[in-house]
């Protein structure tokens, strides 16, 4: 307790006020799942009582409910395409008061100085950042990406001011097979929390992998999956984010006896879905509907998190609780009034009350660096019948299809008729000259191509496109523009979206973030985007992660990821529609 013994006792005790008391509330108590009615005390920061109180100050919340400010328990900041003050002012409306961030977005750009950026820029905001060392930069060693940590490197920052932990451990087969670098990067962080990435990993896998010290896992899709890491100990994350929206099914799952292990995470969420949908109020909002109890939801969203990550001064309305709370009207859907941070409210009626700065970026810029001559997009194929990776709706996972493609002149030649269209992958970085071609089904848009920086994990230049001009074009401008996102069509660049820092983030506001992508959503509209296709931007983005099922595409060429290996173009086994 920082503040003085006699004073706190003395407002505890009511015997002295209060500066701050919240009078009249509805107050959310996650211990027990009971609404209690009374007021709040807070002092210095801290909630000191809940009952009767007189305060210096105080504010007649008129019945309305209380809740812990919200905690993501999983995200990418990069991901939103803004630096950390700029989330900060995204978010805290919609009353998420602290995330746990992993960077390894960055990471795979600037190494060690893309984390310390990323750090550093959320310090002295409103929003509480808690920060995990990537565990995996590059993601895999089957891809060229910007940088490398290793395990000096988190040695070197794991006692850094806002670390927390070690991030997300996607390369599992180094952790199943042993492989030394990972099990120093996990003993290093022993006593820490080690979070986990374990799409498909079953039966005594996962056994292996928990006991390598990994205690939670966000890439859960269906219910048994969730049901089998919870039974072994692990925390799970119910994601709902922009591309992948698994909350729907896996709260089917979610009862009382299981329900203390469970959480919320957005993992990538773009701006304009957390403005028009929320961010974690979206996720209780979505429990709710789906029949989960308010008070649930919001434990899960507040308690759960709270000791999932060791954060015991979050997660309740209690007395030596930060005084972190979300106000609003309606329990069934949660539209936060008055969000308050340590006791000052920071956000009221959907606005920020804050002012947020430029992060400074010099380490951090100018990092698109092309052999252009290298450029050459021609996909050349001694037969018709090819490995053609399928978009799945609503996730990042996808298909490994076998299908017949026309040729001319013994090159892939873009069939309006068919909706599979090219896709490259260009290393950026180094200039080394590797470009990765493949093909993809499941965009359905026409004459044109779609290019970004934005490609998980190693954050190459991604391009997908019907025709090799616009495609060349679109990559020209990304390069001239330092990273971004650029749309063209018809062989010309019609809008683009400037990302000067790493080539995944700007220092623009937060409104003209999400104005530049929803014009470039409607403008593919137009071309013929399929409906199926929930957010082009993150779907493209993950064709290159090659640690998430089933096939995707390196600046090396095609993966499969559950052989783990580069597989040829035109070497198909069977069709797995």
């Amino acid at each position: 307790m920082s503040m003085d013994p006699k004073h706190a006792m003395r407002v505890a005790r009511g015997t002295k006020k209060a500066s701050l008391v919240l009078k009249n509330a509805r107050i959310i108590n996650v211990y027990t799942g009971e609404i209690e009615h009374g007021d709040i005390a807070i002092e210095e920061g801290k909630i000191v009582g809940v009952g009767t109180y007189n305060g210096a100050d105080e504010i007649n919340l008129q019945e309305r409910y209380v809740a812990p400010g919200f905690i993501d328990g999983h995200v990418h900041i990069e991901s939103s395409m803004l630096t950390p003050p700029a989330f900060a002012s995204l978010v805290l409306p919609k009353g998420t008061t602290t995330i746990i961030a992993d960077p390894h977005e960055i990471a795979n750009i600037s190494g060690i100085d893309g984390v310390r950026f990323m750090v550093e820029s959320s310090r002295n905001i409103p929003l509480e950042v808690h920060v995990m060392i990537p565990s995996c930069v590059p993601a895999t060693a089957y891809e060229n990406n910007g940088a490398t940590i290793d395990v000096q490197d988190v040695e070197a920052l794991k006692d850094t001011t806002g670390i927390l932990g070690l991030g997300e451990v996607m390369d599992y087969p180094a952790v199943l097979e042993g492989e030394e670098n990972i099990h120093q990067k996990i003993a290093s962080m022993r006593g820490r929390i080690i979070d986990g990435h374990a799409p498909d990993i079953v039966g005594n896998d996962l056994n292996a992998y928990t006991l390598a010290g990994v205690m939670t896992d966000h890439e859960c899709t269906q219910v048994d999956s969730m049901l089998e890491r919870l039974r072994r100990g692990m925390y799970v994350h119910l994601r709902e984010g922009s591309a992948t929206r698994n909350l729907a099914t896996l709260i089917q799952g979610v009862t009382k006896d299981n329900l203390h292990r469970t959480l919320f995470c957005t993992d990538d969420k773009h701006p304009e879905d957390i403005l028009e949908e929320g961010h974690i109020n979206y996720n209780i909002n979505l429990a709710i509907q789906h029949g989960l109890a308010p008070v649930d939801a919001i434990k899960m969203a507040t308690l759960n998190a709270a000791q999932c990550y060791r954060l015991d001064h979050l997660g309740a309305i209690a007395p030596g609780k930060q005084a972190d709370l979300v106000v609003f009207e309606n329990l069934q859907k949660i539209e936060p009034m008055f969000v308050f941070k340590r006791g000052v409210c920071v956000a009221k009626h959907n606005k920020a009350l804050f002012e947020t700065q430029a992060a400074k970026q010099k380490a951090v810029t100018q990092t698109v660096n092309v052999k252009k001559a290298a450029l050459d997009f021609q996909l050349k194929l001694s037969h018709d019948t090819v490995r053609v990776i399928g978009l799945i709706p609503k996730n990042i996972t996808t298909k490994q299809h076998e299908r017949t493609v026309k040729l001319d002149a013994g090159h892939f030649s873009y069939d309006p008729k068919q909706d599979i269209m090219k896709l490259a992958v260009i290393e950026r970085h180094r200039a080394t000259g590797h470009i990765g071609l493949g093909l993809v089904e499941g965009f359905g848009f026409k004459q044109g191509a779609l290019a970004m920086t934005v490609a998980h994990d190693s954050h190459n230049i991604i391009v997908v496109g019907t025709d090799d001009a616009a495609i060349e074009a679109a990559v020209d401008k990304i390069i001239d523009i330092q990273g971004g996102i650029v749309l063209v069509k018809d062989k010309k660049v019609i809008d683009y979206l400037q990302l000067e820092i790493g080539g995944i983030m700007t220092n623009q506001p937060v409104e003209t973030v999400s104005a530049a992508l929803k014009r470039m959503h409607q403008s593919l509209q137009e071309m013929g985007l399929a409906k199926t296709v929930d957010d082009p931007f993150i779907s493209l983005s993950f064709l290159a992660l090659p640690v998430i099922p089933k096939l995707k595409l390196t600046d090396i060429g095609l993966f499969d990821v559950e052989q783990f290996k580069h597989v040829p173009l035109e070497a198909v086994t069977a069709d797995e529609d």
